[in-house]
């Protein structure tokens, strides 16, 4: 059977502690479970229903193996991220979300891959939990936010994380998050639908203008959700920059079409046109399979886009293990 590896799944404890009014912290998500329903909150209001595929290992792993799927890539959900808490807070948030991923990945080292959480707001204090969650949880990355508090990626004062993480070899997965213009966009799911796309694309181009990509050659980083809008505006983006760099190129002179080799989408495109597309655009050996289990938003079938271009065997092993296995840098052999 060929190896599949869902690079794109979210999980989150069975519970987790209440953090809110420590240190001044208020907002941070809660889970209250009323009639075998599962309520994430933030501040007393309703946030997300969860199922018990959300924190269900067991059942996770089982629904995975009836998707012909064999490893899941496992990572908190973005409304986790907290940001805006105290750094002390949201580091104590972002252990106890470690220290869940990395157990999992201890006790199904053939089913699941971890990566874990930092506080992006305090760059100190991320790089240290950074340190522990390559030493002593092993895990292989992490996955962070498409934007700091409204910050760009491109924030000087979040280069020394990107620099850590590259030294350390740690892969970074990119997810939308708290998508620009969402107060605007307050009907029929927009910031999901219309937000996410533009935010991706958002944060893509200020790692490559900002010169992020640039300074860190040896930086491994996966763009959820296909890139978002990126790779299919692509040509827009070339031309602006080509037209007018004295807007565009004013940190960094290298023309943006040169970083797709240097970067990694999901497959989450929900259409196989688009999805050929993406391959065409990125290259096979920068797409990898991700559907965003558990959630409505996702593929509900992991690799059903890839299945439905019926491409040869070889390309099919790139887009189901091979480019997962080169950005995260583990051995196939970890888990046949």
């Amino acid at each position: 059977m060929m190896l599949k590896i869902d690079t794109h799944a979210h999980i989150l404890p069975y519970e987790w502690p209440d953090l809110n009014g420590k240190r001044g912290a208020s907002g941070i998500p809660t889970l209250e479970r009323k009639d075998d329903r599962h309520l994430i909150m933030k501040d007393g209001r309703f946030f997300r229903e969860i199922w018990p595929n959300a924190f269900d290992i067991e059942r996770r792993i089982e629904e995975y193996a009836g998707f012909g799927v064999q490893v899941q890539v496992i990572s908190t959900v973005p409304v986790m991220f907290s940001y805006d808490q105290p750094a002390e807070v949201g580091l104590e948030l972002s252990q106890y979300l470690n220290d869940d991923v990395a157990m999992h990945q201890q006790a199904h080292p053939k089913a699941v891959i971890g990566l874990g959480t930092v506080p992006m707001q305090d760059a100190r204090t991320a790089i240290g939990e950074l340190q522990r969650i390559r030493d002593e949880l092993r895990l292989p990355g992490i996955q962070i936010g498409s934007n700091v508090n409204d910050r760009n990626l491109d924030d000087p004062d979040l280069f020394p994380i990107f620099e850590a993480a590259a030294d350390l070899g740690l892969a970074i997965m990119v997810h939308p998050w708290e998508m620009m213009g969402r107060e605007k966009l307050p009907k029929y799911w927009l910031p999901w639908l219309v937000g996410m796309p533009a935010e991706l694309s958002r944060a893509i181009c200020s790692m490559i203008f900002g010169g992020v990509l640039e300074r860190l050659p040896g930086l491994r980083i996966c763009f959820a959700h296909g890139g978002g809008s990126f790779p299919y505006t692509i040509g827009r983006i070339e031309h602006g920059f080509n037209m007018r760099p004295d807007l565009v190129a004013t940190d960094n002179d290298v023309n943006p079409r040169e970083y797709l080799d240097r970067i990694y989408v999901d497959s989450v495109t929900h259409d196989p046109l688009a999805l050929k597309y993406l391959l065409d655009v990125m290259g096979e050996d920068r797409v990898m399979l991700g559907s965003d289990y558990p959630f409505p938003l996702g593929e509900q079938r992991p690799g059903s886009a890839i299945d439905a271009l019926n491409l040869p065997e070889e390309q099919q092993r790139s887009l189901f293990s091979g480019a997962a296995l080169d950005w995260l840098k583990l051995p196939p052999g970890n888990f046949h």
